[in-house]
């Protein structure tokens, strides 16, 4: 079999996979916005956890079985949190409720995700809005797209005119990272139009995706939060790297996604 058609029935089969994969993760979805309304009461950081992980199995519940299904010989990351390189292979990397704080407080910025990653390059990804119905999808070398709609980034060329954004990479981040948020806070307050805040990062990435706001950089990470995101961002024409412009991996201690007009200046900024 030649090497063209050989690729052409990689492209076909992870084509199809996005499929399946986003009808698994809507429908784990629809069972976490059944789950969603009223303020979760805890008084403990123990009870605090207990809630979380259960969101998590509810929609791991659905989500494992599925995509094990789909991808038998893959891997299965278990911490949405873990970071760094992963193994050769194939990886599921899944967040089952990105934003599950929020979730649990009734705010409504949450989602579920899942990320085929190969050879430690993220393939295919999707991520579902439940309470909104949306769901970004982007395939390697095929583009991003909003419910079948291409995405792509903003066309701003001006950080002064730009909208940026930043999120806590976990909670209890070490005394070092958080200083260093602050500073870049105070820099892009100091250089860009707009500077927002908030959790989940994934969701700030899809609005680059979009074009809706022009860059996002994070301090730390993980995988589960940032691969989503750099995909759909790369698919829609943006450029990722660091938070100092060099090239970003898994291993990176910052990331930095934004649209080409203003990726420079960013980095630029966020390295004084």
């Amino acid at each position: 079999m030649s090497e063209t058609l050989q690729a052409t029935d990689i492209a076909t089969s992870d084509a199809d996979l996005l499929t399946q994969t986003a009808i698994a993760v809507r429908t784990a979805g629809s069972a976490l916005r059944d789950r969603f309304g009223e303020v979760a009461p805890y008084r403990t950081r123990d009870e605090l956890m207990r809630a979380l992980a259960a969101n998590d199995d509810t929609a791991l519940a659905i989500l494992r079985p599925a995509l094990t299904e789909l991808r038998p010989q893959a891997g299965w990351v278990e911490d949405e949190l873990d970071g760094g390189a992963l193994p050769p292979g194939e990886w599921w990397v899944v967040d089952p409720a990105e934003g599950n704080v929020n979730h649990l407080h009734a705010l409504p910025e949450w989602a579920v995700t899942a990320t085929l990653v190969r050879e430690n390059q993220p393939v295919l990804t999707v991520v579902h809005l439940p309470l909104t119905g949306e769901t970004y999808t982007a395939l390697t070398g095929a583009g991003a797209y909003l419910d079948g709609r291409p995405l792509h980034v903003s066309r701003t060329t001006d950080l002064g005119l730009s909208i940026v954004a930043t999120s806590q990479a976990r909670p209890d981040e070490d005394e070092t990272v958080v200083r260093r948020v602050g500073s870049a806070i105070t820099a892009m307050l100091l250089d860009a139009l707009v500077v927002r805040t908030s959790v989940p990062a994934t969701l700030h990435l899809v609005n680059v995706a979009a074009g809706r706001i022009d860059g996002f950089w994070q301090f730390a990470g993980a995988r589960a939060d940032l691969l989503p995101g750099a995909l759909l961002v790369t698919e829609a024409g943006g450029r990722i790297s660091d938070a100092e412009g060099r090239p970003w991996t898994p291993q990176s201690s910052s990331f930095l996604a934004a649209a080409p007009g203003v990726h420079a200046e960013a980095a630029s900024t966020l390295s004084r």
